[in-house]
């Protein structure tokens, strides 16, 4: 089983369902007392609000991206961002680490791909 990395925080609502639904679907998948291995690094999200609010998305950029480091540096082969929004920072990102990010725009192509899905209305 690999080790998923997860950043979260933004907020820690969020990453609450993201953790249950990884979780719930390692039982599934698995069953019996089965549980995901997972790293999680929970920003500060008045800071990542606060960059937001100004445009700054560098700086958003940099702080998950120390983050996604930290992550790797303790194990994680992987990286989820636990929010959608966040996703416009991943190519710096991945400018600063070498495992991968699972990006949430290439998943959910991949599963609209596999079910034959040709047009999707996103709101």
């Amino acid at each position: 089983m690999k080790t998923i990395g997860l950043i979260g925080g933004m907020s820690w609502e969020s990453t609450v369902s993201y953790y249950q639904i990884i979780n719930e679907e390692v039982k599934r998948r698995l069953g019996g007392l089965h549980s995901a291995k997972v790293i999680l690094y929970s920003v500060e999200f008045d800071e990542i609000e606060k960059c937001q609010s100004d445009g700054d998305w560098k700086k958003s950029g940099d702080i998950l991206g120390t983050a996604a480091k930290s992550l790797e540096a303790a194990g994680a082969d992987f990286i989820l961002i636990c929010t959608n929004t966040m996703h416009k920072v991943v190519p710096q990102i991945e400018s600063m680490i070498q495992i991968p990010i699972i990006h949430i725009a290439d998943a959910v192509a991949q599963e609209l791909l596999a079910c034959q899905i040709r047009k999707v209305g996103l709101l």
